[in-house]
């Protein structure tokens, strides 16, 4: 009878522990089997990208005023260069422009007859061109001074224009100051996209699983006003659906 006892204590001292591996799994695959459909549902993301772009005035100029003179003489080559680059600076002073902003080149002289690739015997020996440039943030008086460089023409300087090697450029130097405002305004651009999205496929806009931040670039907005800067930055950022 003793024996018995025993051994029906046995079976369920060994049931109890049993048991509570059992429920113990059973929540487990519960709490598994949740946690893989969270997954599932935060795996549905929808990509979308917003555009931001904003037209500024370039805040510096950069005008190469460019002459030449030809001759065989150097020295003499050398006086006119004088004259006409005090010309240059007496017209650039008289209308507003400060020392600060004008620097004179060094000349750059050819010797034509060293031109082994030219057959054809030159005019002249030496053609020089010498450079006044002008770098200044005041972009409108620049501007408008340009338009009158053609009084340089009463005191016998000829402005030599259209040559490629000494184009006129504006910068935009500010960028620091619109970046905040625009990436906020691409990103407001992006959510309103994936919202549109989400509604169009039944679905919530969760939050945001990736973001990056595209490049700035800054170019002219045509090749009329080329102080017209276009700005542009596009974000592309990854949200999570729900249902």
């Amino acid at each position: 009878m003793e024996n018995k006892q025993c051994s029906s204590g046995s079976i369920s001292s060994r049931w109890v522990p049993a048991a509570f591996i059992a429920l113990g799994l059973l929540f487990l695959g519960v709490f598994i089997r949740g946690g893989f459909q969270s997954i599932s549902s935060n795996q549905r993301v929808v990509t979308v990208r917003g555009l931001c772009e904003k037209e500024v005035t370039a805040n510096k100029v950069t005008w190469p005023i460019v002459s030449k003179e030809v001759g065989n003489d150097l020295n003499v080559i050398y006086q006119n260069i004088q004259k006409t680059n005090s010309a240059i600076v007496g017209f650039l002073k008289s209308n507003g422009i400060t020392d600060s902003e004008i620097s004179v080149n060094a000349p750059q002289v050819v010797d034509m007859q060293a031109d082994r690739y030219n057959s054809t015997p030159a005019p002249f020996r030496y053609n020089v061109t010498t450079v006044v440039v002008v770098t200044s943030a005041k972009v409108e008086a620049v501007n408008k001074l340009m338009t009158r460089q053609t009084e340089l023409l009463k005191e016998g300087i000829a402005i030599v224009a259209g040559d490629y090697n000494y184009q006129t450029t504006y910068e935009y130097t500010d960028l620091n100051k619109v970046k905040p405002g625009m990436i906020a305004e691409a990103t407001k651009n992006a959510r309103e996209a994936a919202k549109k999205f989400a509604e169009d496929s039944d679905s919530r806009l969760g939050k945001i699983k990736t973001a990056s931040q595209g490049q700035f670039s800054i170019e002219n907005r045509d090749q009329y006003t080329p102080y017209i800067k276009r700005i542009r930055v596009v974000s592309t950022i990854d949200y999570f659906l729900k249902d």
